[in-house]
């Protein structure tokens, strides 16, 4: 059987035309401000490619600014808020505007209540998916528009074709992490996790638990149970108590750099020193981590070039007036700076 001719793009048409691709969606869009000659060409090449622009992209372009709809659980989390300032920019640059809807984690949210968060039927929407409420509002919206929504959530580049997902390879970052850990002379290394679903089981599945679980048994070391945190630096601080005081306990990687902080600020409080003491480890970078003390080794993460790709995918899966960005970005890097260090020697 003879493969599917692959459909034409806006880039086709424009090649063909000997234009930009922003001058024919304005020949597609009915915009007045295009020559009638080049309007002509455009139109030629359009019917010689059999070119089809997604009816949603232009039903929804309206006027020269088109806007997008956030759907995210929390701006205060820095990964969140980076990604947010990443689609804004990219979005502003584009001649876009940018609406967020929270989606309270105290709340359950229906199919009906997501989608009445958009301010009309298939708003283009970019969902930030690490949590339960997110991976609520991208299972309905996947449902009800595939084509106008993305969503940000983890990537390894195993998972089954998924067009509308970009994301960071946290498995690759925890594993990387781990291993510092071990190398340094941790017999073993115990996690603090930060949430992703709801119910403990969820963390386990989390890509960052599965890196810091390959990494111990590639390595043969025991793989202690996760302690499980909320999000904030108060929850994380009352979680962590039984791994800081515990003497036994040498090396903890973090789910994110809250996490961390909480972390050590247990361990001071009851005298351990780190990393003397107690080896500690977050995610993310963010920008107070080299300031802490001691200054923090941790996972950095391009949230904000992430956020970017988003808005290019959508715009891209609206009607390929853009090349598809990568779904995955480099592999987080890993920052070694004072928290981390070999153990004492008993």
């Amino acid at each position: 059987m003879a493969a599917a001719k692959k459909a034409a793009s806006i880039w086709d048409v424009a090649r063909l035309a000997g234009v930009s691709h922003q001058t024919v969606s304005r020949v597609v869009n009915g915009s007045p401000r295009v020559a009638p000659g080049t309007r002509d060409r455009v139109m030629d090449a359009i019917a010689e490619l059999g070119y089809r622009p997604n009816r949603l992209a232009r039903t929804l372009a309206g006027g020269a600014v088109q806007s997008v709809t956030v759907l995210t659980a929390d701006t205060s989390l820095y990964g969140s808020e980076a990604s947010l300032r990443g689609i804004e920019k990219a979005a502003r640059a584009a001649g876009w505007s940018v609406s967020i809807s929270v989606l309270d984690p105290a709340e359950t949210h229906s199919d009906a209540s997501i989608t009445m968060r958009l301010p009309r039927a298939g708003e283009p929407v970019i969902v930030v998916a690490h949590d339960d409420p997110g991976m609520r509002a991208r299972r309905t919206l996947l449902a009800s528009q595939p084509e106008a929504m993305v969503a940000i959530g983890e990537y390894t580049g195993k998972e089954p074709d998924e067009p509308w997902l970009i994301g960071l390879d946290d498995g690759a970052a925890a594993v990387e992490a781990t291993r510092h850990l071990l190398d340094l002379g941790h017999s073993t290394v115990h996690h603090l996790a930060i949430p992703t679903a709801k119910g403990t089981e969820a963390v386990l599945k989390s890509h960052r638990a599965e890196g810091w679980i390959e990494a111990l048994r590639q390595a043969g070391r025991h793989v202690p149970p996760v302690v499980y945190s909320g999000w904030s630096i108060p929850e994380a601080f009352e979680a962590v108590q039984p791994l800081v005081r515990d003497e036994t306990v040498t090396a903890i990687l973090c789910g994110n750099d809250d996490l961390a902080l909480a972390a050590i600020r247990a361990a001071h409080l009851i005298g351990r020193d780190v990393p003397g003491d107690l080896s500690i480890v977050g995610f993310d970078n963010t920008p107070f981590a080299a300031y802490m003390t001691p200054a923090l080794t941790t996972v950095n993460q391009d949230f904000e070039a992430v956020g970017r790709g988003a808005f290019e995918l959508l715009r891209h899966r609206l009607d390929g007036s853009v090349p598809k960005p990568k779904p995955c970005w480099p592999s987080p890097e890993l920052i070694v700076r004072d928290s981390s260090g070999p153990p004492k020697r008993r």
